[in-house]
């Protein structure tokens, strides 16, 4: 009974410490860029879009599809990083568990 014990001890500081990532993850604010910088955005970890820079070079009426699609781009960018970094704070947690290569968290 003691191995079952320590298991669900193992389980609760897991439980625990993945709780403390997620709520460090969604606090955390993460710039994208495109266009060599002429736009920028910031994203929280709960992928709420906080704010858009637009060098002013960019505002010009006959290219607006250039600036959209710049936008786009510092969106995506944005989340690449996000998801790069949650992958990245997760594996740290799944490392002390030794789970079999190729199984990650969450299930």
């Amino acid at each position: 009974m003691n191995n079952m014990s320590q298991i669900m001890k193992q389980a609760k500081a897991m439980q625990d410490k993945m709780s403390e990532i997620q709520k460090k993850i969604e606090n955390m604010e993460v710039e994208g860029t495109s266009g060599g910088g002429a736009v920028k955005v910031i994203m929280n970890g709960k992928h709420e879009l906080k704010k858009i820079n637009i060098d002013k070079s960019l505002l010009n009426a006959e290219e607006v599809e250039v600036l959209e699609d710049l936008i786009i781009a510092a969106i995506n960018d944005v989340n690449k990083k996000i998801n790069e970094d949650m992958n990245s704070q997760l594996g740290s947690l799944s490392g002390g568990l030794g789970l079999p290569p190729g199984m990650k968290l969450p299930f």
